[in-house]
């Protein structure tokens, strides 16, 4: 087997897998417009989470239809603002309606290329300086998060996400010299029942702390439980990559099963409804996740699902807590929203890192990108650590890929006297076959010996491909001149043209097609590539041209020997 045509196969098939991807996101089946919202009626426990008698809770949804409406807002709404949020808290309920990553433009600008532009006499690059909005209250965006208490049907009504909470300030900001901020949200039905919620925001953290602490002043036990869930629609990325799908949806992990995708099409064919000690529900996106987080040491109840016009829900719910007379009892929970750190979020919760989503390869991945952290740690510079990482594995599989080229080498070697072979055996295909095979065995030449160890190593370069994809900390990350955003496409496309050159090189020193055909489509090759690399992430293009460099090197040093043996 020819060791290139094998790499055209593969390399096909991504590039087929991956235009498949982008065309059933782009011109695939879409939903229909999105209509006005309401409030959804959280409904669970075994699909009954506000756990209402018949009669309460045909009243309950006849009031929720009877909303026209969009009602996220009420007229109180409090700002809040540290030095990684600004975040906008709706007193209805105490919903967090937007919140924006101040740490995390949409992009950033390139004052190299905007030298340039001047130089010519062009106008800078316009560029959407803005930080990324994770929660969103907009309606085409929706993506809230909400939480509250459901009392259980002996006990008068607690506040959900519809209740209207009372503040005493409408804005909060952390300042110099604090490390906390507590924004206090205060409900009572006037009857001896008092619910403080509480959100606890700590300098340089992604990790909202909620609690809510109810005090019964009543003369009757109150019992029931709290509930955190995420409500959005389906996310869409308008400035994606093309080329570039990563998982969007919902997730849940549990002591069972682990790390479980609920994408929007499981969360419409069946509510999920499971229990767990500890555990979190979350949904995901290119680089950022959110996630709500209860106490590790409780049993808690994860359910998902679908409201009317594309609206998805995920979340849980505690188990039931009864507080006596004239005593209170704290509920706690924890939102994360920020970046898919996975240092940071192994320290926020049990198995939070793996919204870093590397698929099947995530036992290959995640030393990958222990490595690619180990490495940054000493340079300072992600695109030198990904040449650190990409000349790491090269040495690791040295003496495969040495094996693959003195391989072909080999072949190449043999090519002329295969070719000669082939015309002096036109008509008969058969006696060229076992004349080949005959050549082979006299040279001690394997025609598999170029593919078994590209074959092993496969899953390395898969891996590393998806690191690099999912690693947030290379977002808008610089590496030296005009590359000043490795997650960004090179935008004087340098980086491709060189690695289609190092295509060329590497085909170059590779045994030649016998078909003339294949030859032709060999030729090709190249070229193919660097288009379709031309819009890929820089740091991307400079793995595979670091890649191609140390292969060319190698596999010419090894060429040079065989073709100097007799």
């Amino acid at each position: 087997m020819d060791n290139i045509r094998f790499l055209l196969v593969i390399a096909l098939a991504m590039i087929s897998y991956m235009l498949w991807e982008a065309w059933q996101l782009d011109y695939g089946p879409k939903p229909a417009e999105v209509a006005d919202v309401e409030q959804p009626t959280i409904q669970d426990s075994k699909q009954d989470l506000l756990a209402l008698d018949p009669s309460k809770k045909a009243e309950t949804e006849k009031t929720a239809e009877a909303v026209p409406a969009l009602e996220v807002s009420s007229d109180k709404i409090i700002t809040v603002k540290t030095d990684v949020f600004s975040v906008e808290i709706d007193a209805k309920g105490g919903t967090i309606r937007n919140l924006d990553l101040l740490q995390y433009p949409h992009e950033k600008e390139n004052t190299i290329v905007n030298k340039i532009f001047a130089l010519v006499g062009l106008d800078p690059q316009e560029k959407d300086l803005s930080p990324i909005r994770l929660f969103d209250s907009n309606i085409e965006k929706l993506f809230l998060a909400q939480s509250g208490l459901i009392a259980n049907t002996d006990s008068v009504a607690a506040p959900d996400h519809h209740a209207i909470f009372s503040v005493e300030n409408d804005n909060y900001q952390l300042r110099d010299g604090e490390d906390t901020l507590s924004v206090p949200l205060v409900w009572t039905n006037n009857e001896g029942l008092v619910v403080t919620k509480t959100f606890t925001f700590s300098r340089n953290s992604y990790n909202i702390s909620v609690e809510q602490k109810v005090s019964n002043d009543s003369s009757k036990t109150w019992s029931g439980r709290q509930y955190g869930q995420l409500l959005r629609i389906p996310f869409v990325d308008d400035k994606g990559n093309t080329f570039i799908r990563t998982y969007a949806g919902g997730v849940v992990y549990t002591e069972e099963e682990k790390y479980q995708k609920v994408d929007y099409e499981d969360m419409a064919e069946e509510n999920l409804d499971i229990k767990s000690l500890g555990g979190w529900s979350a949904m995901t996106q290119h680089y950022f996740a959110s996630a709500w987080i209860p106490p590790s040491d409780q049993e808690n109840q994860f359910y998902t699902k679908e409201l009317k016009d594309y609206r998805y829900v995920i979340g849980s719910y505690s188990p039931t807590v009864s507080v006596a007379p004239h005593t209170d009892t704290v509920f706690s929970s924890h939102l994360f929203a920020g970046p898919k750190i996975q240092p940071m979020m192994e320290k926020v919760a049990k198995g939070l890192e793996l919204t870093v989503d590397y698929g099947w390869l995530t036992i290959i991945g995640k030393p990958i990108y222990w490595l690619l952290n180990r490495i940054h740690d000493y340079i300072g510079n992600w695109g030198f650590s990904i040449l650190g990482v990409t000349l790491c594995i090269k040495l690791l599989f040295f003496k495969l890929s040495q094996a693959s080229y003195r391989s072909m080498a080999k072949m190449r070697k043999i090519q002329p006297r295969l070719k000669e072979m082939q015309e002096k055996f036109a008509d008969d295909r058969q006696r060229f076959n076992t004349e080949m095979m005959a050549m082979y065995k006299r040279e001690k030449v394997n025609p598999m010996g170029g593919c078994l160890p590209i074959m092993v190593q496969i899953p390395v370069f898969i891996s590393l491909y998806w690191v690099l994809i999912e690693t947030v900390e290379l977002r808008q990350a610089p590496f030296a001149l005009w590359i000043q955003d490795l997650s960004a496409q090179d935008p004087f496309f340098v980086l491709p043209v060189i690695m289609g050159i190092t295509m060329k090189i590497q085909q170059s020193l590779n045994p030649a097609p016998i078909d003339p055909l294949q030859a032709k489509v060999m030729k090709m090759f190249p070229i193919v590539f660097t288009v379709f690399f031309l819009f890929f992430p820089a740091g991307l293009v400079l793995y595979w041209v670091c890649n191609n460099t140390l292969s060319i090197i190698q596999q010419w040093y090894i060429t040079k020997q065989i073709e100097a043996e007799n």
